[in-house]
This record gives structure tokens, sequence and C-alpha cells, in this order.
């Protein structure tokens, strides 16, 4: 990871060191108040802001020529990173070369124009460097855990990048630890608590520690990879809200094949629901069939729970007709098996993993297509919790499914309440007489 080091061999050219010295004999100016009266001047801030992304823009145009006429008109605009972000061709061009077989290496010029280009003060071109954290952070663990690791190149551009966000919330945090508000549960409801309750009580009771205190790091070590990934997807989930559907859906992809696509009990939650209605009151919603011991899976290998599986071909097949009946696009489900390998996940990368796939679920402004690909990436989730025996995630996990099956089962039954509406669009309607007020004199 060699980009810090070059900006600064940069920085001391000979041309900016004797810039520096003939500044330096000449004399201070007598006020001030223009250039305050300059950085203060809004418009001023705007252009400086715009200038610099066209700037960041041109020059990544340079590195991809063979689609540079289209970043070209995305520089001319009058948001230029703005529109970088909302473009769904400039976002497949970019994710295309950071997942290349060549690409993460200590000489990668993307790697070196993300690194560049997140040191920037102006918020919008960090905001355009948190887009490709799901690619980027999703081809480097992979790679890092793929079985010929050694035969990789070097992935110290992922790295570079990954160590860039990763130090900026570290300085944000100030070497405090992230808290969350917990309600007192002896209390009858949130109203109930005593306003006045002691300070050590209190802290005891309602706060609790999301992420502990972050240590600045020069590298990425293997017992810190964890925690760097995780903390750069904090950051990433903090501005979750303006990234674009196809930023969310890598990231859908990634989080299912970390998890890995072969277990046949990602929806096991779904398929005990469906035997305790079928045996209490025989309603079917018709959904986990091919979970229950009768469904076929006789002929093939075992699962770590004793219950039979098929093969893989067949386990896919059946995962596919089970998001057909949850109303869920099965080409979501078949794109699952094309990015990524399974990798450990421990809390400290599973927990950010499962707060972005929350606001992917349940976000209001996100497309069916983001919401139905979390809902794959969180039963694919919720099956490896359940095999590597994590409470922490089973809970979590089994509570966005819950949450998940009932708002799909909500919107079924609205829509057919809607369908089987009567139509009395063909109906004449009579005409409302116009209200006439008496006023009395």
């Amino acid at each position: 990871m060699d980009f810090p080091h070059n900006h600064s061999t940069n920085s001391l050219s000979p041309s900016s060191s004797s810039t520096s010295s003939s500044t330096a004999r000449r004399p201070p100016p007598s006020s001030t108040t223009t250039t305050t009266a300059t950085d203060n001047d809004p418009m001023h801030s705007w252009w400086e802001s715009v200038s610099k992304q066209r700037s960041r823009i041109l020059s990544l145009s340079y590195l991809l020529p063979s689609d540079g006429t289209t970043l070209s008109s995305l520089a001319d605009s009058d948001r230029p990173a703005l529109s970088l972000l909302s473009s769904p061709a400039a976002y497949s061009l970019i994710s295309s070369a950071l997942s290349s077989p060549t690409s993460g290496s200590g000489s990668d010029p993307l790697c070196q124009w993300l690194y560049e280009t997140f040191q920037s003060s102006d918020p919008h071109l960090r905001l355009l460097v948190h887009s490709f954290l799901p690619i980027l952070s999703g081809t480097y663990l992979s790679r890092i855990h793929t079985s010929d690791s050694s035969s990789l190149p070097s992935l110290s551009g992922f790295e570079a990048v990954l160590l860039a966000v990763y130090s900026s919330e570290v300085k944000s945090r100030s070497g405090k630890p992230l808290l969350v508000q917990i309600p007192d549960l002896s209390q009858p409801s949130l109203y109930h608590a005593p306003r006045n309750k002691p300070a050590d009580d209190r802290s005891r009771q309602s706060v609790g520690v999301l992420s502990p205190p972050l240590e600045p790091h020069l590298d990425v070590k293997s017992t810190k990879r964890a925690v760097i990934v995780g903390t750069a997807l904090d950051c990433y989930y903090k501005q979750v809200f303006q990234m674009p559907a196809w930023s969310k859906l890598d990231f859908c992809a990634f989080a299912a094949a970390w998890a890995g696509q072969d277990c046949p009990c990602r929806t096991k939650l779904d398929g005990d629901d469906h035997d305790n209605h079928e045996s209490g009151n025989g309603n079917s919603n018709g959904h986990d069939h091919f979970f229950r011991k009768d469904s076929g899976f006789s002929n093939g290998r075992r699962s770590r729970d004793g219950d039979d599986v098929g093969s893989e071909d067949d386990v896919i097949k059946d995962v596919v007709v089970e998001m057909d009946n949850l109303g869920i696009n099965k080409e979501d489900a078949e794109n699952l098996e094309k990015k990524g390998v399974r990798i450990p996940l421990p809390w400290e990368l599973l927990r950010p993993v499962v707060t972005i796939l929350g606001h992917c679920l349940f976000g209001p402004s996100n497309s069916q297509d983001v919401k139905d690909a979390a809902s794959i990436a969180i039963r694919c989730l919720y099956a490896r919790a359940s095999h590597d025996l994590a409470p922490q995630a089973i809970l979590a996990l089994q509570s966005l499914i819950r949450l998940d099956k009932s708002a799909r089962a909500a919107a079924k039954a609205a829509a057919t309440v809607v369908a089987n509406a009567p139509s009395n669009a063909n109906t004449p309607s009579k005409a409302k007489k116009p209200e006439i007020l008496l006023v009395s004199k």
C-alpha cells in the first residue's frame, strides 16, 4: 500500500519547494478581509466544489478510455459527482474494472483514484467512493478467502482504500465507542421510565455498546480484517439512503454469497411456520414445502442436522421455486450463484452486513428488486448463522425474516382486496348538486 507514500513524495517536488521558499520571503498581507469574504461566498464555494468534481471525473475518464465520452459528459453537468453516482452505465463500467482479475494491486490506477478521491474534503466525492464499497469489499474478501489465494496478486490497492475509509471513521469517533440506547424492559412501557434515575444505574440499564473504540492501523492484518471491513461498511450504512439501487443489489448479492448458497435450510423459519399452520388449522401458505422431510430430498447427501438433502442442482432449483412462491423474482435467486465465495463471518463483520440488509429490506425508497435481493440474502445468512450457532445473528436475522413475511403477507392481502373489489367504472354517476348556503338577512 504505497498510495500515501506516493502522495507525500509528490507534495515535496522541487517546484513546490521553490514556491514555498519564495512565499516565505514575501511579506504577509496587511489584511485578510478579501480572502475571508471569498471563502464565505456560497457561489464561490459551489464553483470550487464543481471544479474539483469535474477534475476528478476527467482524470477517471483517462483511466477508463473505453467509455470516456460518457464520463466526460457527466463531468460537464452542474453536479458532476451526483451525476456519476446516478449513472448505471458509469457504475457498471467502474464495477467491471474493480472486479477484473488484475484489479486490486498496489499499482492499480483505479484504486489509486478512489484513494485520492476519498482524501478530498468534498462530501459528494466521498459519497461517490462510498457507493463502490460493496463491490470493492466483496471482491476483496472473496479473493482473500479463496482456496488458491496464494497464487493471487497483491491486493494492497483494495486495502489502501478500505484503510482510508477506516481511518476517517477512527478520526471521527475520537476513540469513543458506538453506543445504543436500550429501553428499560423492567418498566411497563417507555413512558414509565423514571426521569430522575441515578447516572450509574441509567448507564448500566439503558446504554449498550454497539461497537468498541477503534484502534488506528497502518496495514490490514488477518486478525483485524473483519473490523476494518466492517467499519468501512458502517460508513456505507451512514450514507445508504443516498446510494443507488445497483450498489445495494451488489451488496445483497455478495452478502448471500458470503453466507454460502448450497444450504437448503435458508428458509427454515418459513418452513416451521408452514408446518405449524398445517398442523393447527389445516391451512397452508404454500411457502416452504421442500423443507419438509417428505419433500423429495431423500436421494442426496445429509445436512449437519441429519435431514436429507438433494444434490446442489436440486437445491438451487428448489430455492428458485421457493422464491417464486414468496413473490420474489426467480432471476434474483439464480444470480446469487455468480458473485463471491463463502467466507468467515465474525460478528464485527456480520453486524454491519445485517444492518445494511435491514435497510435494503424495509427502506421506503428502495425498489422491489432491492427488497427481494435483501430477502434472499437474509435467509442465506440465517441458515449460515443457524449452522454456526451464532445467537446474536440468529435473533437479528430471525426478526428480519418475520417482519419480511408479515409485510409481504399484508401487501398480498391488500392486493387481493383491490383485485376483488367490484369495479364501478361503467356505472354512470349522478352529478352532485351544488350546495346552497342559506344566509339570513
